[in-house]
Formats: structure tokens, sequence, C-alpha cells
């Protein structure tokens, strides 16, 4: 990027402030521009609660949770009630809550319900909001709020404010239930009105690559359908790294590793958010075998550089990397990386699974 003179920079700075709107971004997953123009905006308004929500939600994305806790809080403080406020303070909560990992987690989700649902009641239009309370309604348990039945009324009122994520949510909801015949159609609606919108890509390979869609199609025929609808998706996502990630992802469960190490490296240099092609490199390195050193080299670059979000933070990237070099036969290097990944978040499961593996 070329620098640009101080005073043009400057310059733009009113104009930032005065036409603010970060939900665009956010909602399309461009968490490091999020967080960027949220901080330039706290440079002249330090008073702005739109833009200290925006902060916390971006921050949670890059999995810096305790920064995004104490965002959030500051919102609430400077303009209580604000919807992207209780958003903020839900999306953190909830994070923190799933790091926990412990009895006292339970109280954290349920604060963090409260919030997600009062964000909704203060501006029904709150896409993040109903995604959010739709996904938890179906993936916490009765006693703690979920309901099936309250996860596909989110994705009715999703659907008047964005109807193909909204979509998205009812497919994810049903396919998570074992109905993938009901859940199918809802993701062609959303691909025939949005077929190059990375969430809605994502969304519905994620939701063919599940479990719960494998014992309805069978092992074969899910990993033959995953990389038939994989490669169908590839020409309209092009530079997309999110939606190509979610591609790259879908060939490697169905078995396709070459093919997705291809897509991944011809699309880094451009791509929106080149660090997630190289996160999803290493990924595909770990888990075929194969490409090893290259995987390691784009690995040590991720780390080297800011992270785009929604992709498990540096954490996975450590992780990861354990694993390559595993793989490698390089022990040593492989226990610290796995040890890099636990003092970012000392409950991580795979990094304590994958450190007990090289022990």
């Amino acid at each position: 990027m070329h620098p640009f003179p101080a005073i043009v920079l400057i310059a733009t700075l009113p104009a930032l402030a005065a036409g603010y709107a970060p939900r665009p971004d956010l909602d399309a997953g461009r968490y490091l521009k999020a967080l960027g123009d949220a901080e330039e905006v706290l440079k002249q308004q330090p008073g702005n609660a739109l833009a200290w929500a925006a902060k916390s939600e971006a921050l949670t994305a890059l999995v810096r949770l305790p920064e995004a806790a104490a965002a959030a809080s500051r919102a609430l403080e400077l303009q209580p009630g604000l919807a992207d406020g209780l958003l903020a303070r839900g999306l953190a909560q909830g994070g923190i809550a799933v790091q926990q990992r412990n009895l006292g987690s339970l109280r954290g989700i349920a604060t963090s319900m409260d919030d997600l649902r009062a964000a909704v009641q203060a501006d029904p239009a709150l896409v993040a909001g109903w995604l959010t309370l739709g996904l938890a309604y179906q993936q916490l348990p009765g006693f703690l709020g979920g309901s099936s039945r309250k996860a596909l009324a989110c994705a009715d009122s999703l659907k008047k404010v964005d109807a193909p994520r909204g979509e998205v949510l009812q497919g994810t909801v049903l396919a998570l239930q074992g109905r993938w015949p009901e859940a199918q159609p809802c993701f062609a609606r959303a691909l025939a009105a949005a077929p190059g919108d990375p969430e809605v890509v994502y969304g519905y390979l994620e939701a063919l690559g599940s479990r719960e869609a494998r014992k309805v199609l069978g092992d074969a025929p899910q990993k033959r359908l995953q990389a038939e609808e994989a490669l169908r998706l590839l020409p309209g996502v092009a530079g997309r790294a999110r939606a190509l990630s979610a591609i790259c992802d879908a060939l490697l469960d169905a078995g396709r590793s070459e093919d997705a190490w291809r897509i991944a490296r011809e699309a880094l240099f451009g791509a929106d958010a080149p660090s997630l092609l190289r996160l999803e490199l290493g990924k595909i390195a770990a888990r075929s075998g194969s490409h090893s050193e290259e995987g390691l080299a784009a690995l040590d670059q991720v780390l080297r550089e800011p992270l785009e979000g929604g992709n498990g933070g540096y954490g996975s990237a450590h992780w990861r990397r354990g694993q390559v070099l595993q793989n490698l036969g390089r022990k040593a290097e492989a226990r610290a990386a796995a040890e890099a990944a636990l003092r970012l978040d000392p409950k991580d499961p795979k990094a304590a699974r994958l450190l007990k593996d090289l022990s």
C-alpha cells in the first residue's frame, strides 16, 4: 500500500466520523477494516458509543476478548440501550464463556443471551444479532434456553431484514436438526439471491459438511456433493477469501486436498483477505500431510502480520503450525507451537491434545 501524506489522512477524518456506519463491514467480515475505522473515529470522538461498539465486535472476531468486553462496556456507559453495544457485549461475553469451559461459564452464556435478545428488540434490523441469537438457540441445551422453535423464529425475523442470510440461518438450523431435505431448498434460495455473498457460501458449505448432513446423505454421497458444490460455486466468489476458504475446506473434506491447495494458492494474491488464505494453506498442509514446508511458511507469515477475524485467531495458526511441524518430525518445535496456542487460550482442547500427543 502506498503511504498517503499526513494532510490527506487528517482531511478524511471528519468525513469518516460524519458518515460513520460500521455494520456493513462487520456483517461482511471485514473486521480489520472495521477496527481501523472505529479507532480513527475514536481519535476524534472518544465519546462515540457506536465506534466503541464496532471496535468491540471487531476485537471479538479477532479473539481479543478482554479488550472486546471493555470496549462494549464503554459503549453502553456512553449510550445505555444502544443495540450495537448490547450485541457487542453479548458477543464478547459469549466468547469469554466459551473459552472458560467450566461451570462459571454458564452464567456468562445466560448473560450473553440476555444481551442478544435485548439487542434485536432494540433494533430488529440488526442482522448479526438475529444470526448469533438463532444459532445460539439451536446449539445451546434446553436448560440454557436452547430451542429449535426460537431459532427458526429468529430466521423468520432475519428474512424481513436480509432474506438470503435469513434463509441461511433457517437452513443451518434445519441441517443441525438432521432435516437436510428441508434445509437444502433454503440454501438454494439464498444462493440464488446472493450467489457471491461469502457468508452465504460459507454457511451452505459448512452445513453440507456437518455430521448431521452426513447421517442423512451417507459418507460417500456427502463427499461427492461437497466437491461438486464447491467447484460449482467457485467461479462466483473470485477474490473473496472467506468463501474461498469454505470451498477449500469442502474439497479437503471430500479428499481432494490437491484441488484445495491449488485453489487457495492461485487465489492468494488477488484475495480481499490474504491472511485467511495463508491460514487455509496451513490447514491443508496440516490435514493432508503434503506441502508441509510451504504450509509452514504460510503460517509463519500469518503470525507476523495482521490476521483477519472470524477464523480462530492466532491460536489457531499456532495449533496448525504445530501439526505441520509434527508431520515433519520436528517435535520440539511442534511442542513450542502447541504451547504458544495454549498461552493464548489455556483451555484450547485441540492444542492440549496436540501437546499430549507430542509428550
